[in-house]
């Protein structure tokens, strides 16, 4: 999950060094110009003059912004470029005592409730958790979804299910058998402790006042929607690889192997492999996908150095002298994600000669 984090005061940006510390990646601070050298130098950060600048940015730019400051401030801040839960960052607000945690925006399907608790454990202060389904102690199905990365459809149906949720009623959880990693979808519900029924073929009907979520393919997904079924929908997984010239394909499959397990998964739930177009007749990543059955995509320079500055990516200096732009796994992925984007499961991140991205598309 790439991650910004804003401060306005000294005071603020103490705490964001310790939420910085505690984010899977760091993340990039943001702090005003007159707070030029108040915190450690080898931290990430950029200088601004106006925080309603680099908000408009970071807003389309990161997967979550963390705020240490006023939530009136981000409220109206972040006001106009609100779009949808479906798409829209986490957003959390904390005070700068760091006694209290805010999740404000995206709990569920962005991953701010989790987010939140996991920061407040780390700083030490009170998680304040607002959405409903939390607050009663349900484990709402678009909860689920962002846990397990899968895409819910449609969107009414969210709310349909969680009030139902909310009054008392029992969803019904089914997955489709010839689904793609069916086993691994119903054990992760099992460990909710949520017991899915398997099915095969078509969709069985709803029963009567029955509500129900339904995991499967885009293509089992029917044009006309029941309103009190929500469908859950796997999210590709795209890997964005680079590599030194020469590295055999075992050595890159090691590398995904250990990439993956570091979100929960294994290589075999990758659907897209992306690289640089200076990788095209690199034998090793072509075996690689070929082993794993994936395509592979290649991009130019100037569509990595597009993402490069759409998304702000770190860059390498050796990286772009021997290729000619700074930064191939992140900016791969974003550009297999197309417009739409993607949420990073794990930043760059280097195995040996192997570097790799992982990227949920949106």
């Amino acid at each position: 999950m790439r991650t910004a984090l804003f401060a306005l005061t000294e005071g603020g940006a103490a705490l964001l060094v310790r939420l910085a510390d505690a984010t899977e990646s760091g993340g990039t601070i943001y702090l005003p110009e007159r707070l030029r050298g108040s915190i450690s130098s080898e931290c990430d950060t950029v200088y601004f003059s106006r925080l309603a600048d680099v908000i408009e940015t970071a807003f389309s730019r990161y997967d979550a912004l963390i705020c240490v400051m006023a939530t009136g401030i981000v409220v109206r801040m972040l006001a106009p470029y609100v779009e949808s839960k479906l798409y829209d960052p986490a957003v959390l607000v904390f005070d700068e005592a760091g006694r209290h945690g805010i999740s404000l925006l995206s709990g569920h399907i962005g991953g701010a409730n989790e987010l939140t608790r996991r920061l407040c454990v780390a700083v030490g202060a009170d998680p304040v958790i607002t959405t409903a389904t939390d607050v009663t102690g349900g484990l709402a199905p678009d909860a689920i979804a962002a846990r397990l990365a899968l895409r819910p459809m449609p969107k009414s149906a969210i709310q349909v299910l969680n009030t139902a949720l909310l009054e008392g009623k029992e969803l019904s959880y089914y997955i489709a058998s010839d689904l793609p990693h069916a086993a691994f979808y119903e054990a992760q519900l099992r460990g909710e402790e949520i017991q899915a029924r398997l099915f095969r073929g078509e969709i069985p009907p709803v029963e009567a006042n029955e509500y129900r979520v339904v995991v499967s393919c885009a293509e089992d997904v029917p044009k006309q929607y029941e309103p009190r079924t929500l469908y859950l929908v796997p999210r590709r997984l795209i890997a964005g690889v680079g590599c030194r010239a020469g590295v055999p394909a075992a050595k890159i499959l090691h590398a995904l192997t250990e990439a993956c397990s570091m979100i929960g998964r294994e290589p075999s739930m990758i659907d897209l492999f992306a690289s640089t177009i200076v990788k095209r007749d690199e034998e090793g990543l072509l075996a690689a996908a070929e082993t794993l059955g994936r395509e592979i995509h290649f991009y130019s320079n100037e569509d990595l150095a597009a993402m490069i500055e759409r998304y702000g990516l770190r860059e390498s200096d050796f990286v772009r002298q021997t290729i000619g732009v700074g930064n191939v796994s992140e900016a791969a992925a974003l550009c297999a994600a197309g417009e739409a984007g993607g949420r990073m499961a794990l930043g760059k991140t280097s195995f040996g000669k192997v570097t790799v991205a992982l990227l949920w598309e949106k």
